[in-house]
């Protein structure tokens, strides 16, 4: 729970994986939104840097009071 992932599936979007719902794992976005379900198979770990851009881009998001 709340390890970030890449959906391959979906063109490398990074997601915070939320656990499993049948045959696909739920994955949200960093900065909050919409869940949404990823083949197991089409995930991977998020690199370092995948991982520093989208908390980034997360907090620049907090900053203009786009998310809590």
């Amino acid at each position: 729970m709340g390890a970030l992932v890449v959906d391959t599936g979906r063109g490398d979007r990074v997601g915070e994986f939320r656990g499993v719902a049948g045959p696909y794992w739920s994955l949200r976005p960093v900065g909050g939104g919409t869940e949404w379900e990823a083949e197991p198979q089409r995930v991977r770990p998020a690199l370092l840097m995948e991982q520093l851009r989208a908390r980034t881009a997360r907090l620049n998001a907090r900053s203009r009071g786009e998310v809590l």
